[in-house]
């Protein structure tokens, strides 16, 4: 049995995200996911912040309520890689999240994207396992939330590129060649989670956005590291405000 043929939309799961976790009173209904543990320490120490749950996922990573400007909007840190970004997703849903935005560094395959650019994933390349237990087989995954998070970063202002990405679950198995037929395939970003997120999103019925920034370079001769690791100062701050400013508008 190969892997494109997973997808089962009869019969009923053996283990539920509902057996491991309940709704929580008042969750808010729009949640920002990071992949950052600084960026989460930020959230909570420049902004009222209060504890209303936790998953665990080999550690407890706390989930807030954070009042930013006229709203509620939850967070929490994710784990890397898309089975265990959309494990926690599907535990969110069950807790009352309905409008769900990833934010997070990418490995540009595109020179021209500068650190740091802001990119909207609008179809993700499923070179992963986790989406075809969501959705019929096929190549790519359509973000369908695309078009508003491209309105939202433009009223704001936001210089951002939309296109393709190639979501990998093998990090150190991006091959030269690999690279290059996604590179043909229009693929400007390579990332970890984007299509298993959005296949697990659709399915379950949910709003999943993305916005990406642009942090390693694949693009070239050799792997440039550029920003992966060194955020420049006042980078953090400046994507979690962006997120919290996109949540608040969705």
């Amino acid at each position: 049995m190969s892997l494109i043929n997973t997808f089962d939309p009869i019969s009923e799961e053996i283990l539920k995200p509902t057996h491991m976790v309940a709704p929580i009173e008042n969750f808010p209904e729009t949640v920002i996911v990071t992949f950052s543990e600084h960026i989460r320490a930020l959230a909570t120490t420049l902004f009222p912040a209060e504890e209303i749950g936790y998953f665990m996922a080999g550690v407890k990573l706390p989930i807030y309520a954070v009042d930013y400007r006229d709203k509620r909007i939850g967070l929490y840190m994710t784990v890397l890689g898309g089975s265990a970004s959309a494990g926690l997703l599907e535990e969110a849903i069950v807790m009352g999240a309905k409008k769900i935005l990833f934010f997070g560094s990418c490995g540009a395959l595109d020179k021209t994207l500068c650190a740091g650019h802001v990119i909207v994933p609008t179809e993700a390349y499923r070179d992963e396992g986790t989406s075809y237990h969501y959705l019929p087989a096929g190549d790519w995954v359509v973000v369908k939330t695309a078009k508003k998070t491209s309105e939202i970063l433009t009223a704001l202002n936001i210089p951002f590129a939309a296109g393709k990405t190639w979501t990998t679950d093998a990090i150190y198995r991006e091959t030269r060649d690999n690279a290059d037929k996604r590179k043909r395939d229009g693929c400007i970003t390579v990332e970890m989670e984007c299509a298993s997120v959005m296949a697990a999103a659709q399915f379950r019925g949910v709003e999943c956005y993305q916005f990406l920034y642009a942090a390693d370079c694949l693009d070239g001769d050799d792997w440039d590291p550029r920003i992966l690791g060194q955020m420049p100062e006042g980078a953090h701050e400046k994507y979690l405000r962006l997120a919290l400013e996109v949540a608040r508008r969705l």
